[in-house]
């Protein structure tokens, strides 16, 4: 191993010289000698310092909860891939029906959502339409008031005249189609249909003769009050058709909705919660690489937390020195070349290149001490982890 030069070297000369200059003072009476400059000790191979091989990249794994193994599906010593699973605890299959459960209760909650607002709009699209309906009624209300108050013109008489002999070819015909069915049975769907739309035809047909009527004469009393009856109910129809309206316009119940929106919402948030106890039932390989420790068996206990896989990538290494102290540590920096050296294998020499340096200390036999990472440039398959090695910094 290489020998590392440090304060402790000088030591030995500085009390030499101390003895000489002592033994000089106390004989004042001889002539003081002629004491040479010690000779300056360089380490022309550069700092030297102890490290430790450590894979670039490894974790320790433990399960997020406690249970009993039920699966190992790894051998120690086997190379794994991200996602792989390496062993899953009995409460899986109870877990995975709570999520399927959850999964349905997300879906029932949502669709229930979805139709409160559906049938929000199909409420306010009626609650519009009925508001256009009243309209109308009470626009036509006030024209057939205003005529009977007014008196009427020709081109209404003659409208009205039309319109009366339209809907009374129209109710012949009606007559017509009932009495062709008019012996088949009551509850036939043909014989319904054609009485219905006799009934129908009748009743416009009534109401056509009744305007053409009031058109060609004088309105009596009891036709104005009737009139300004309809007028009223018109308008009190209109009034509340337009408060329906107003209700629902603005969308579903607000009380409603937020209830639906909170059971959806908790619904989902249940569903990631037995989704998260599943994932946590099961350890997973997060990198590549190989199973160095297995502590599992099947039907043991573990506990949440407790270390029981270490998972590391061999194929890379890095070395993490042991005693770079406060005096040597200034000769180092980020990106500086190294010469690796293994104890373990003396003929094998690696490159490497500081990665990192601390910037907290440890104190390790009396010595203020920085750890250095090196990343090796180079690998073997000999290495091991936690094998010795000297760092020999370039300088």
């Amino acid at each position: 191993m290489t020998i590392k030069l440090n304060k402790m070297l000088y030591v030995p000369l500085i009390i030499l010289a101390a003895l000489a200059l002592a033994s000089c003072q106390a004989s004042s009476s001889q002539p003081s000698p002629v004491v040479e400059a010690l000779p300056t000790v360089v380490d022309e191979s550069g700092l030297s310092v102890e490290g430790k091989l450590v894979p670039l990249d490894f974790v320790n794994l433990s399960f997020n909860m406690g249970g009993t193994l039920s699966e190992v599906l790894v051998t120690e010593g086997q190379t794994v891939t991200p996602g792989q699973v390496i062993a899953r605890l009995d409460q899986r299959e109870r877990l995975a029906s709570a999520v399927a459960a959850a999964e349905l209760e997300v879906v029932n909650a949502s669709q229930a959502l979805k139709t409160l607002n559906e049938n929000a709009e199909v409420a306010t699209a009626a609650a519009l339409q009925q508001v256009a309906d009243t309209r109308d009624e009470v626009r036509q209300a006030e024209r057939y008031l205003n005529n009977l108050n007014a008196g009427s013109r020709q081109t209404d008489i003659d409208s009205a005249r039309a319109d009366v002999v339209v809907l009374k070819d129209r109710l012949e015909e009606a007559q017509k189609d009932f009495n062709q069915v008019e012996r088949k049975p009551e509850d036939d769907l043909q014989r319904a249909g054609a009485l219905s739309k006799l009934a129908d035809a009748q009743r416009k047909y009534d109401n056509a003769e009744r305007l053409l009527n009031n058109l060609q004469g004088s309105p009596a009393d009891i036709d104005l009050a009737i009139a300004e009856a309809n007028l009223m109910l018109a308008q009190a129809r209109l009034a509340l058709a337009e408060s329906d309206y107003a209700e629902v316009q603005g969308g579903p119940d607000p009380d409603a909705l937020e209830a639906s929106q909170a059971r959806l919402k908790a619904a989902e948030s249940a569903l990631a919660s037995v989704k998260a106890a599943l994932a946590d039932a099961e350890l997973v390989a997060p990198i590549s690489g190989t199973l160095v420790k297995l502590d599992l068996k099947e039907g043991e206990q573990v506990l949440p937390g407790q270390p029981a896989v270490v998972l590391a990538d061999l194929s890379q290494w890095k070395v993490e020195t042991q005693d770079l102290n406060e005096m040597e540590i200034p000769q180092v920096e980020i990106g500086q070349a190294a010469e690796i050296l293994p104890d373990a294998l003396p003929d094998l020499s690696l490159a490497g290149e500081v990665d990192s340096i601390s910037q907290i200390y440890e104190e390790k036999f009396g010595d203020v001490t920085y750890t250095a990472v090196l990343k090796l440039l180079e690998s073997d398959p000999r290495l091991r982890w936690g094998m010795t090695v000297a760092v020999r910094f370039e300088p």
